[in-house]
């Protein structure tokens, strides 16, 4: 970990080598398809493992033991020909915390717009400028979008770069025949995942994530007063966030990854911190308020 954040650090800085940066999980699951037609669906399995961990996505050296941790798991509901299917992905990011075996959740979002087009042991063909497939365009957004989540969390604003190669894939996308990359769409789709990141009113939202994880969760084992003062500075920033723009979809989905953690970082916070933030977070997600309201009920204060 140490080496990601000297290679955030120099995030500008281009090494050229051939190392990947994902250690990705990819399952494809059909539960509603029959047995005798789920042979297409571990090939794809597989190409799709070797698409997003074998593939360069970025100038920079990842260590095998660095690779960011990540699972895509697509569910199949329903195959409409021998080619084409409908479906939904599933899709998790987590960080390692400094000096612990802890990894932190930085997104877990279930994109219900996921259909797409595959014939068996046909090539993942992809680019960065061209919209080529449903399948592959997809599966590169989310690639981009997870290295610029991981890159903000040890770098402030590190992950623009990466957005902007996801923004790239959306605007190619305008013409697609499937969901998920048109802003009239939805308010929660891929269209507005990647605008809310680049979206400079809303750059408190990145700001607190890089206070949240380096400034906070990364210290924490060594300094914990000082650790919570940082994630207390990031919910100040999210709740900023929040009112530029309210149901704010990347604050929303911050805050589904971060609940429980919340909830333990200020178990045993003073009383004093533990209201405030109780306050602040039941601002930014009221439907769980009562989640939050258990800070009160856990430690004994300090």
């Amino acid at each position: 970990m140490l080496k990601r954040l000297i290679l955030y650090s120099v995030l500008l800085l281009p090494v050229f080598a051939k190392g990947q940066e994902f250690n990705c999980q990819i399952q494809v699951n059909a539960p509603q398809i029959e047995e005798s037609d789920k042979k297409v669906f571990q090939t794809l399995q597989q190409a799709l493992y070797e698409f997003v961990n074998n593939k360069k996505w970025t100038n920079y050296i990842y260590r095998p033991e660095e690779r960011i941790e990540c699972s895509i798991m697509i569910t199949v509901t329903n195959r409409i020909s021998s080619d084409q299917f409908q479906g939904k992905i599933n899709l998790v990011l987590k960080r390692p915390v400094y000096k612990t075996s802890y990894s932190t959740t930085l997104l877990n979002f279930i994109d219900k717009d996921f259909d797409f087009k595959y014939v068996e042991y046909e090539p993942l063909d992809f680019s960065e400028d061209t919209y080529t497939s449903n399948l592959t365009s997809g599966i590169a957004f989310y690639v981009y979008f997870f290295l610029g989540l991981d890159a903000d969390s040890y770098s402030r604003m590190g992950g623009t770069v990466y957005y902007e190669k996801a923004r790239a894939i959306v605007n190619a996308a305008q013409n697609a025949p499937e969901k998920g990359w048109k802003a009239f769409e939805s308010n929660k789709n891929r269209y507005w995942l990647v605008e809310n990141m680049l979206n400079s009113a809303y750059s408190s939202l990145r700001e607190g994530i890089y206070q949240y994880h380096r400034l906070g969760l990364d210290i924490m084992t060594e300094n914990l007063d000082l650790g919570r003062s940082a994630v207390n500075d990031c919910l100040e920033n999210f709740q900023h966030a929040g009112r530029e723009k309210p149901g704010l979809f990347t604050l929303q989905l911050m805050m589904d990854a971060k609940r429980d953690e919340l909830v333990n970082i200020y178990s045993q916070a003073s009383p004093m911190d533990k209201n405030k933030a109780i306050n602040i977070l039941k601002e930014l997600d009221p439907a769980n308020s009562s989640k939050y309201q258990q800070i009160l009920q856990q430690g004994a204060g300090k």
